[in-house]
């Protein structure tokens, strides 16, 4: 992948707030599915914090509306983790604590190796994918891009 890195935002609405009996089964998991992931291989960075820790929302963040940002080395280590370690599970059974979404729930984007993304980015991206489709900029596991090519100066 060389200069760049894969971003990865996700988002999902509760059913019932964190702290309810209704979600106490994805509330329970959060930390276990987190440091599983961070030990995956391929496995970058994570925002953590307020507003990206399910237990504690940004002040200006609806606290039932739950962010996840990640960078990962390939979308195949991201596809990995995602869907082929205990992540899956929960995957599979979102509709028991998240309600259903119009359009894509995550968005996949590359970013140059310094770079840190952000949630606003994040926001941005997925309203692209949305609108648009998946392009360059904003794509899903289905229809993924390969990350830019990285120029060279010519030669004189």
């Amino acid at each position: 992948m060389g200069r760049y890195r894969l971003a990865q935002y996700n988002v999902a609405t509760l059913k019932a707030p964190l702290n309810a009996p209704e979600s106490a089964e994805f509330r329970n998991a959060l930390d276990h599915i987190n440091t599983l992931g961070e030990a995956q291989p391929g496995f970058i960075w994570r925002a953590v914090g307020e507003g990206f820790d399910s237990a504690t929302p940004a002040a200006d963040q609806d606290p039932l509306y739950i962010v996840n940002l990640t960078v990962w080395e390939s979308a195949e280590a991201l596809a990995a983790f995602a869907y082929r370690t205990e992540h899956r599970l929960y995957v599979r059974h979102r509709e028991k604590w998240f309600q259903t979404r119009r359009g894509p729930s995550y968005v996949l984007w590359w970013i140059p190796v310094d770079h840190t993304p952000s949630d606003l980015e994040g926001e941005e991206r997925l309203a692209e994918l949305t609108a648009n489709g998946p392009s360059e900029r904003a794509f899903d596991f289905a229809n993924r891009f390969p990350p830019p090519l990285v120029k060279t100066p010519k030669s004189i």
